[in-house]
């Protein structure tokens, strides 16, 4: 459950700073951001059943059929729960004429202004971080334990199938789940499963989801593998490495010291680039995302040469560099002293490894996953 007092007091900032009545969240990572609960039923759907909104009150607005649902099972008792008749009206109608105004939303709802909700929720909270190191936890343990079942001859399809299912044994969700054998992990960089087998190797990767929060990693299990699958992994973990320590020092004003001592994606992004210079593969970054902040959303941002989102810690983040075949990504929560690895087991062979150095980026060695 989050920890509603440090929610109201982020909330109570916003809305004094926007000179609103009221903020409402209904897509589901706001919503389960405010609550801890899902307000989802159908899953196509980018918008749920019910809206968790603040006006110096916490509040639920969800039609007839889903409210005692929602108030027996999904919020805090701190929610008071209101209903609308569901033949008669839709969500957005339904705030439009209940919520003091001005007010905010997340989602389209008549008169309200647009919300942007993933400035608010950033940085994490201490009761968020707790929950995301048991989140994470059981994402490695899930991964791994599917990674020790293939064999050459494993269908990827059937791989990811098993993976979804050991990870929903565990209360989580997995938006994202590539099995990738070793002919389609070279040829394409979301490697969604089909019916190949995996032959020489395989790559394992997971966006999954649980009470709202993310958490992404990758697994390369090798069977008989090309000669090169080491030392790429090897630099793509180099890669990473630099992502994250330029991570800290951006969100600690020192790379590079803008004049309100904060730093951007952006600025992450050109250390990734020299990064992949560094160790021989230069514009690799062109052919995939590079990653960027986790959270209550798969990337709260992901990073970009031009982007300007604000760096913060404490805040989770996801890089997922490649090179050519190889891989590395995993989880971390970045503070202003430490970078910790989160979706991490300690029963997965690791190596160390050290940032490519740059100006205005401290040198860092960190244990990252080699292929098993």
């Amino acid at each position: 459950m989050p920890d509603l007092d440090a929610r109201a007091d982020r909330l109570d900032a916003y809305l004094d700073a926007a000179d609103l009545e009221a903020v409402w969240f209904a897509r589901p990572n706001g919503f389960a951001w405010l609550t801890g609960g899902s307000n989802v039923v159908d899953r196509d759907g980018d918008v749920g059943v019910a809206a968790a909104g603040y006006d110096g009150e916490f509040r639920v607005l969800t039609d007839s059929i889903e409210a005692q649902r929602i108030a027996d099972e999904e919020v805090p008792d701190a929610f008071e729960v209101e209903r609308f008749t569901w033949y008669e009206s839709d969500l957005g109608a339904a705030l439009a004429d209940r919520s003091p105004s001005p007010a905010a939303a997340d989602f389209d709802v008549p008169g309200f202004e647009a919300l942007q909700a993933s400035e608010l929720r950033q940085p994490l909270t201490d009761d968020d971080v707790e929950r995301y190191r048991a989140l994470c936890a059981d994402t490695a343990e899930a991964v791994e334990a599917v990674c020790r079942r293939l064999e050459p001859t494993t269908v990827e399809a059937d791989g990811a199938t098993d993976l979804t299912a050991e990870l929903r044994r565990r209360g989580i969700e997995a938006p994202v789940a590539l099995v990738g054998g070793a002919r389609r992990a070279q040829a394409y960089r979301h490697y969604t499963a089909r019916e190949d087998e995996l032959g020489e190797y395989a790559l394992v990767s997971v966006t999954a989801q649980r009470e709202g929060l993310y958490a992404s990693t990758t697994r390369t299990v090798a069977f008989d593998p090309p000669s090169w699958l080491a030392e790429r992994t090897r630099k793509a973990a180099r890669v990473e490495a630099t992502a994250l320590a330029a991570t800290q020092a951006a969100a600690t004003g020192e790379y590079p010291r803008n004049a309100d001592g904060s730093g951007t994606a952006g600025d992450v992004f050109g250390a990734i680039q020299e990064a992949y210079a560094a160790v021989g593969y230069e514009g690799e970054w062109e052919l995939h995302h590079q990653g960027g902040a986790a959270g209550f959303a798969g990337r709260e941002w992901i990073a970009t040469p031009e982007a300007t989102d604000p760096v913060h810690a404490p805040m989770a983040y996801s890089w997922n560099p490649t090179v050519q075949g190889a891989k590395s990504e995993d989880t971390q929560l970045v503070t202003a002293n430490d970078v910790e690895p989160l979706t991490i087991t300690g029963d997965w062979p690791t190596t160390t490894v050290e940032s490519v150095e740059l100006p205005g980026v401290p040198t860092v060695e960190l244990e990252r996953h080699v292929p098993l």
